[in-house]
């Protein structure tokens, strides 16, 4: 944990936000794999942690307005848990730690709720996303189940993520750490791939340097010689001569700060020709993306230039034709781009998308583009601001099952030449990605560095063999 008074300033600061009522807070809960006792590992709610800090599951907070206190909820550990896991740190400790003075059994947080509910006070909480809570909020607070998330408070939404998405100083430490542990799993990945060698060998090497120094890994490894499939978790692939080897993985610290990086890299000793000339292009669009970083900009304008960047190059190497800025426009683009250049990240990789991307990523002036293919995948659009961590990720992407669709109606084809695009389908796709900061006046890359341009990729490989 941080110091407790990290915690309390926080709570302070939410607290500026309202004059009245409730701010109710779940914790989550373990949920089992296959029976009751055998659990996935636990993860705690990411505003739960950032709030309170305490990592403990079956736990609740409230801060109330009124009375002016905060108060935990949850149980100590009974003499049956102790035989089994042994003693712990009792949780009136981890209370303190948190800065908490009050802790009450997890029972009286029912007639807690019910007791402000007949005073009709507002009870404001965070849309659920697991089903336990969701049906534990519909009981508390005797809603329908369906309507939870509906009921979820708005004002509540906005200041959490006005909150979250500055990063302290204290933040930018661990998230400094995280993407400078991301930084060693890539390295790993690129020095370690050899021909006829599994997917699964990389993926579960990554794996354990996420765990050794008692983090974990920030979302499940993608690693994959199919790289046009774009979350792709499958490693049951043998690596070939001629390959390429897309690497999406990221470390999450012990405190739960996340990193995101992503590389891709040749199974052999170099790019071939086509791989070098596709490659640079991503390397192009991703540096004018991130010379584009600065307060004030908004994301959706960085978007667009990684997009127009990468459809510029594109025509020059005969798939697409016509006013580029038109097809960008328009969406053509996203026949080989088909996400968006980057999204908010800290406590979670893809930051607080619990809480609604119209919210984190955008703002009531600013909605989000939830029609146009592409453009609603992007999930960061808003001005930025100094104290934003946000990731940079452009990438192409060749899918044989869109390119044939796209063919068939022959969508975009002012801007589309499909014939040029058919000598592709089996190419796969590249990314690359870095997480950043944005500073007072620019910006900053998190972590460590990690080999990027095609030279200092290939000096790798080479030594690997």
């Amino acid at each position: 944990m941080f110091k407790k008074e990290e915690y309390s300033n926080r709570r302070n600061r939410l607290k500026a936000n309202f004059k009245s009522g409730i701010l109710l807070f779940l914790g989550n809960e373990e949920s089992p794999i296959n029976f009751f006792d055998n659990t996935y590992q636990f993860r705690q709610d990411s505003s739960f942690l950032y709030y309170f800090g305490i990592k403990t599951p079956k736990l609740a907070a409230v801060i109330d307005m009124d009375e002016d206190r905060t108060i935990l909820f949850g149980d100590e550990m009974s003499i049956e848990e102790i035989v089994w896991m042994g003693q712990q740190q009792t949780l009136q400790h981890k209370a303190n730690q948190s800065g908490i003075e009050r802790v009450e059994a997890s029972i009286n947080l029912s007639s807690y709720l019910k007791g402000a509910k007949t005073k009709e006070r507002t009870i404001h909480f965070l849309p659920p996303y697991r089903a336990e809570n969701r049906l534990k909020i519909a009981s508390l607070i005797n809603l329908a189940i369906d309507s939870v998330k509906e009921k979820a408070s708005l004002s509540l939404i906005k200041a959490v993520v006005a909150q979250r998405s500055v990063k302290s100083a204290t933040e930018l430490i661990e998230l400094d750490l995280a993407s400078s542990i991301s930084a060693d799993m890539h390295l790993m990945a690129m020095q370690m791939a050899k021909p006829r060698m599994k997917e699964s060998e990389i993926a579960a090497a990554i794996y354990a340097l996420a765990l050794k120094d008692g983090g974990n890994l920030a979302y499940p490894v993608i690693l994959t010689v199919n790289g046009q499939i774009l979350h792709n978790h499958y490693h049951g692939n043998t690596l070939k001569e001629g390959d390429l080897v897309l690497n999406d993985s990221g470390a999450e610290t012990n405190m739960g700060y996340a990193g995101d990086l992503t590389r891709t890299f040749p199974v052999g000793k170099k790019f071939n020709s086509r791989q070098n000339e596709m490659y640079s292009l991503v390397l192009a669009a991703y540096t004018t993306a991130v010379n584009a970083l600065k307060p004030g900009i908004k994301y959706l304008d960085v978007h667009y230039t990684a997009c127009l960047a990468l459809a510029e190059g594109l025509r020059e190497m005969g798939l697409m034709k016509g006013n580029m800025q038109d097809a960008v426009a328009e969406g053509a683009h996203a026949l080989f781009f088909q996400c968006g250049t980057g999204h908010m990240m800290g406590l979670d990789v893809h930051d607080m998308e619990d809480l609604g991307e119209q919210y984190v990523g955008y703002t009531d002036e600013l909605k989000k583009n939830t029609t146009q293919f592409g453009l609603k995948s992007l999930r960061l659009g808003k001005k930025l601001e100094p104290g934003y961590v946000l990731t940079v990720e452009p990438g192409l992407y060749f899918i044989p099952e869109l390119i044939e669709q796209w063919k068939t109606t022959n969508k975009f084809g002012d801007f589309i030449n499909y014939n040029k695009v058919e000598t592709y389908k089996d190419f796969g796709g590249i990314r690359v990605e870095d997480d950043y900061v944005i500073t007072e006046s620019s910006y900053r890359k998190l972590g460590k560095e990690l080999a990027i341009s095609i030279k200092d990729i290939e000096e790798i490989r080479a030594k690997a063999y």
